[in-house]
Parts: C-alpha cells; sequence; structure tokens
C-alpha cells in the first residue's frame, strides 16, 4: 500500500477569485488583474461624475431674466450698462450668472406670457424696462425679487409703497421719462416760438398714456399754444398720423415716451424727415440717429443702476431694504444736421444749456 504525502492546503478561496491584499477579494475578469480592475473602477467612477459635477456647477449659476418692452437691437448701449452695473457685484454674464432676455417689440400685450415664462424657469431676479413690464411681473410673482427701470412713476402704479421704503418683492430706478413731457414740449416751442400749434404723438397702449395727456395740456396752457394729441395703437397709424400733421400744416411733433415708439423710431424718424416736421424724442440714441433733439434721463446709465441692484439682490439683499433711485442725470441733445435740413436755426438760448450737439 502507498502512501501518498500529505497535501499542503492554502487558505479557502471563493471560486473565481484572485487573491490580492489580505482580507479584500474582487470577482475575477479575463485578461484583467485586480490592481488594474480598481484602476478601471476609479476611472470609471470619475468619468460618470464629471457630467453630474458641470451640470451641478450650471444649475448652480444664478438665472436673471430681463423682460424688456421694446426690441433688442435699439437696447444695446442700456443692456452694456446694466451689464457693467452687475460687475460692480463681481457678476459676469456666462461665467457666473445666465441672463435670460425676453423682449415685447413694442407689443406690450405679450408682456404678461413673457413675465409668466420666466418665472417658470424660474429666474432668481427679475428685471424690466418699462411700467407696463413691471405690473406684469408684479401679477406674476409676488416672491422673486424684481428689479424695475422705468419712466412711470413706481408709486402711482403702485409698484411700491414709497420710494425711500419700497417694501414688498420690487424696487429698481425711476427714471422720470413718462413725467418729462411737459418739458419736451416746452423745448419743441422754442426751437419753433412762431408756431401756435404743436402736436404729440401718444401711444395709446402705453399704461402712462393718460399722465402724458394731462401733463401736456397743462404745459401747453402755460406756453400760451394748441396742442393737438394723436394716438397710434400699431405701426399702421403712424402714416394716418402724420397725414393729419401734414393736412393741417402743424411742423412741430412731440413723439412721447414709449417702448412701442423706441422700437419703431427708424420709421417714425423716416416719416418726420419725409414730411420736414421737426420733432424731439425722448432718448439720446433716436437723436443720434437723425431726429432733431431729444431731452431725457441717461439710459445706459439708469440701466447700470439696475444691474447694481440686481448684484446686490444676488448677494442677499432684500428689494424692500433697497430705495428706489431717482434718475438725476438728464441730457438734451440737438442734432444740427437735422435742422439744416429742415432749414431750422437753432434758437441762442437753446444751445446755451445743451448738453451735446450733434454736427
Amino acid at each position: 500500500m502507498k502512501h501518498r504525502a500529505p497535501e499542503v492546503r492554502s487558505s479557502p478561496r471563493k471560486r473565481g477569485a484572485r487573491a490580492t491584499d489580505p482580507g479584500t477579494w474582487i470577482p475575477a475578469s479575463a485578461g484583467m488583474s485586480g490592481i488594474k480592475r480598481r484602476a478601471f473602477i476609479t476611472l470609471l467612477g470619475g468619468a460618470a461624475a464629471w457630467p453630474l459635477a458641470a451640470r451641478a456647477q450650471q444649475s448652480a449659476m444664478p438665472v436673471i431674466g430681463v423682460l424688456v418692452g421694446g426690441a433688442a437691437a435699439p437696447l444695446q448701449p442700456a443692456l452694456a450698462g446694466f451689464r457693467r452695473g452687475l460687475a460692480e457685484s463681481g457678476y459676469v454674464e456666462g461665467q457666473n450668472v445666465t441672463i435670460d432676455y425676453r423682449f415685447a417689440e413694442g407689443r406690450l400685450e405679450r408682456l404678461p406670457m413673457l413675465a409668466s415664462d420666466l418665472v417658470a424657469r424660474p429666474v432668481a431676479v427679475l428685471v424690466v424696462s418699462s411700467p407696463d413690464a413691471a405690473l406684469a411681473a408684479k401679477h406674476a410673482t409676488a416672491t422673486i425679487p424684481i428689479v424695475f427701470s422705468i419712466g412711470g412713476d413706481p408709486v402711482q402704479l403702485g409698484l411700491v409703497a414709497s420710494l425711500s421704503r419700497p417694501g414688498g418683492n420690487l424696487t429698481g430706478v425711476f427714471q422720470f421719462t413718462a413725467a418729462l413731457e411737459g418739458k419736451r414740449l416746452g423745448l419743441l416751442h422754442e426751437m419753433l416760438p412762431k408756431a401756435s400749434t404743436l402736436a404729440a404723438l401718444v401711444h395709446a397702449n402705453y399704461s402712462g398714456a393718460e399722465s402724458q395727456v394731462r401733463d401736456m395740456h397743462d404745459a401747453a396752457r402755460r406756453l400760451g399754444i394748441q396742442l393737438v394729441v394723436l394716438k397710434a395703437e400699431t405701426e399702421s397709424d403712424f402714416d394716418r398720423a402724420f397725414e393729419m400733421l401734414a393736412q393741417q400744416h402743424i411742423g412741430g411733433l412731440l413723439v412721447c415716451a414709449s417702448p412701442f415708439f423706441y422700437s419703431r423710431h427708424e420709421r417714425l424718424l423716416a416719416l418726420a424727415a419725409q414730411h420736414s416736421v421737426a420733432a424731439i424724442y425722448e432718448w439720446r440714441e433716436i437723436a443720434a440717429a437723425g431726429g432733431l433733439m431729444s431731452y431725457g434721463t441717461n439710459l445706459p446709465a439708469a440701466y447700470q443702476q439696475a444691474g447694481s441692484y440686481a448684484g446686490r439682490i444676488l448677494k442677499g439683499a432684500k428689494p424692500a431694504d433697497l430705495p428706489t433711485v431717482q434718475s438725476t442725470k438728464f441730457e438734451f441733445v440737438i442734432n444740427l444736421r437735422t435742422a439744416k435740413v429742415l432749414g431750422l436755426d437753432v434758437p441762442a438760448n437753446l444751445l446755451s444749456f445743451v448738453d451735446e450737439v450733434i454736427e
């Protein structure tokens, strides 16, 4: 009987396992050692986690909704001012903040839908640029902070309780734009001192239209002139308005403040040139584009203040604690080239306090 040498058995090992570090086992994989497999799993886990981290970083970036009553192209200088204001708080578009723009193109009836769209996104702050946009935003949300930059009186519009103590979720910049119609009418009268009748073009759907008409009639009485008020709801009304000016031989026109008119100022300028009408507008940019005169606040500066407020709110400030800012910088601009085409001699008293002359 043959005796076999006793077997030397190693410690038991689970089937299909490979020995690695003491106390550790990894299921066998064809052609891959345990060490390589651990490295592969680590790499795979990192690759899966990377897009998740990127998405988390993107979702953490705050979003500002900008709701504009007018069109995009004319407002580019103002929006550049808004971004400068944001930069004061360290926010740069595309780097640590996202800005989502909505433009109503002067169609104010679209503003409620656009405001609701931004609120549903949702956004961290809403920035609005006209009284109608501010009212639409207020109706859309009572919780998201709203920063306005508007020409209408925010107290009269019911947006804030007072300028110094806004209360609620709204604050911003009061530009006085809609409150300057009487002043603009006076400047137009100084340009045309012999005119006994002047006209004003009012956007009938603008929330501040009634106030504008009231202020202009008050100014006309003080100046001792007649005022003809023309109303436009759509761009097709422009031709009819200028034809009426020609029929009544009225050579001076005040184009009242309105996002609708600003978004279509090129058409208004063309009609004024065609009918040889001396007109005054709200923004410097319109005078620079060929309008005879403009008088209003500095639009990029007002937007910069709105951007500054938006940045402060992103950092934790509450709208109720930020007093509404009143614009203090006003610009009177005369385009001498247009005056020459119209055959007008600009009175010396106007040139004495003009802020900018375009030659």
